[in-house]
């Protein structure tokens, strides 16, 4: 079951995100884009050597960035490599690196038309970003974000557990009740 908030557009899914069915999943990339642990590394597992084959000729990314590739062997057929800054404590600019992963992901969905996308808790994983404020972070942008680009229409928070999950519901609740986080 999702829970849907901002009249359907955002939604909480529970499970996998290399098993849903959109025309984007973002990856919470490193800055090679050459695969790594966690979730950067189920995606390019899922997706098969061609993932790597195409992130090689992009050159990496800076943090705070994203890049397109194509999807390969995903059921989604792209692949917003965003990455995410490492939590050195909150005193280095990883609250905005953090926003700009968000911004560019979508800014990127918007320029080539991809009306549905899922993201991930980006930077929470081994980069040891603090999950609920990451989360806001998610949130507040992902609502602004849909109200200033018009697309996608529908973006789903991929959680894998309990613990992210109640993150994304307590700060969707909050943007849902303030019109924004």
């Amino acid at each position: 079951m999702e829970l849907t908030f901002k009249e359907g557009r955002i939604a909480i899914h529970e499970g996998d995100i290399t098993l849903l069915s959109v025309d984007a999943i973002v990856n919470a990339a490193n800055r090679s884009l050459l695969g790594g642990g966690g979730v950067d590394g189920a995606i390019h597992r899922a997706a098969g050597p061609g993932l790597l084959e195409e992130c090689r000729t992009l050159g990496g990314c800076p943090t705070g960035g994203a890049r397109l590739t194509g999807g390969h062997l995903l059921r989604a057929r792209h692949v917003v490599h965003a990455v995410g800054p490492v939590w050195r404590g909150g005193e280095e600019g990883e609250d905005e690196l953090l926003a700009s992963c968000y911004r560019e992901a979508l800014r990127l969905c918007a320029a080539h038309g991809l009306m549905s996308v899922a993201f991930p808790a980006i930077s929470t994983g081994i980069y040891g970003f603090p999950l609920g404020r990451a989360t806001a972070i998610a949130v507040r942008e992902v609502w602004k974000g849909l109200d200033a680009l018009g697309a996608p229409r529908r973006v789903l928070f991929a959680c894998l557990g309990e613990e992210v999950s109640s993150a994304y519901r307590d700060a969707l609740a909050r943007a849902e009740s303030s019109g924004v986080s």
